[in-house]
Order: structure tokens, then sequence, then C-alpha cells
């Protein structure tokens, strides 16, 4: 799970805050995303994953903090400037055209001209090999569309579009909800090999199951603060789900204190 490059720091959040008028959604987080690691996201319902990938995705603005990417301040104001830096973000509906065909969907507003028309052989060359770099061995043809693949397959879709447009950071919302067992290890799969290919990923999910079988590191949040953080050999599911739950553990996985953040409402790392 652990690729090269591992321990570069190549997204820094820092006193990361976001408030929806008086209500605040996150407060105070400081987070390191790695290249070449998975680093889950993991929290109750409205304890603030959302609104922390949508700030690092741009959608939404922080109310205050800093972000660096690989080491300097940067402002992500909107979509289009995460994107400039290389970050792409696979959201649960993955925001694919089922009536298009995976080249189509891969392309999508990146389309590649050859004398002012489609440069159709091009396109698909590209999709293709993107596609076989990530191991995506299920897709019948890269010709299909995609509102007849599987669940897992679209997830392939979606992230092997992020790689081909250069992403260097892969963030992906609940990546394996409501699929089988057979499209979730392809997802799995998929997600290791893109940290073992030197990509920071984050992933978003409920499922702790999955989320110990690939994250290198985790985060958990509690009511908008991080409640703690680190590699997750100094996790296991009990102690997580006491984090998340009350935003503190008396045990771990190698029965020492967890990583507990500072600032938690009095609460001491």
């Amino acid at each position: 799970m652990q690729g090269p490059d591992a321990s570069a720091a190549l997204l820094q959040l820092r006193g990361i805050g976001k408030s929806f008028g008086p209500v605040h959604a996150l407060t105070n987080v400081n987070l390191d995303i790695p290249a070449g690691q998975v680093t889950a996201l993991v929290g109750d319902n409205g304890a603030g994953k959302t609104t922390l990938i949508k700030c690092i995705a741009g959608i939404w603005e922080p109310s205050g903090g800093e972000i660096r990417w690989d080491g300097h301040p940067v402002h992500i104001r909107s979509p289009k400037d995460a994107t400039a830096l290389g970050i792409a973000t696979v959201y649960q509906d993955l925001a694919l055209c089922d009536n298009l065909d995976i080249v189509q969907n891969m392309m999508l507003g990146h389309e590649t001209l050859k004398f002012g028309l489609l440069d159709e052989i091009s396109m698909e060359k590209t999709a293709r090999q993107t596609l076989k770099d990530l191991a995506v061995t299920t897709v019948r043809s890269v010709r299909q569309t995609v509102g007849s693949l599987s669940g897992g397959q679209r997830q392939s879709v979606a992230v092997a579009k992020a790689v081909m447009l250069e992403a260097r950071l892969v963030i992906m919302d609940e990546p394996t909800a409501a699929l089988g067992v057979s499209q979730t290890e392809l997802v799995l799969s998929l997600i290791t090999r893109l940290a073992s290919r030197g990509h920071a990923v984050v992933v978003v999910s409920h499922n702790l199951n999955d989320v110990f079988r690939v994250a290198d590191r985790i985060a958990v949040l509690y009511l908008g603060q991080l409640a703690a953080e680190g590699p997750a050999t100094d996790f296991d599911p009990q102690s997580v789900v006491e984090i998340m739950t009350t935003g503190r553990s008396s045990r771990n996985g190698n029965g020492s204190e967890p990583a507990v953040s500072r600032g938690m409402n009095g609460l001491e790392g």
C-alpha cells in the first residue's frame, strides 16, 4: 500500500475552518496528505467529511486556515483551481454520462482534435492505455456505453479519467457503497494501485473493513474537528468507532493511545 515518495506531504491543511452562518462545519483542521499513500477519512454522519473534501475540491472556499500544495500556499476557490493543481474528486454519483461510451466519458471536455475533427483513434488509444496502466481488465471494450457497466467498472472509468488528466491527488467519496463483493475487490485493488503509482489518495468511507484493507493512514473527524489521525497500524476498528462516536479512544490496535488532535473541546492528544 505504501508507494514511492510516501513521506512527502503533497497537501497540507492548516487550521481549516468552514462556517455556514452560525453553523461551524469545520474547526481548526490540520491534516497532511502524503503522496504514494491512501489516507482514509472517516467519521459519523455530520462529522464534516463531505465539507472537508469539498473545500479541497474547490466546491466551497474555507472560511479560515491555509492550504499548502507541494509546500506552497494556494487558494482553491473553484473546481477549476483544484483541477489545475492536480486534484480530482470522484464523487459517489461519479458524474458519468450513461449514454456515452467509455472513451467519450473519459475524454469529455478534453477531446483531441485532428484537422478540426474529433481524433477518435487517438482518444481511444489514450483511454485504452490508461485503463491498461491501472490494470483494469474487466471492461470488454472501451466502446461500451457506461450505462452497461457494473458499479465497480464505472468507478474504474471515473478514476481512469482522473489519472488521464494527470491528477496527483485523487479523492474518492464512498467508492464501494452499494457494490457487491467482486466489484468491491475491483475498486479496492484500484485504490492500492493508485497509491503504488505515487498518487495521493483520500478515501471517504463508512465501511471500516474496506478502510483497514487499503489505508496507510486514518483521519477521524468528530463534530467538525480532527479527533485523531495517524498510521492505520495505530488503530483498530473498535478504536475508530469509539473516536467517531465520542471524540476520543482509550485504546487502539497496538495497545497505546491513538494520536488524538489537540483542541478538541479540551481533549488532550
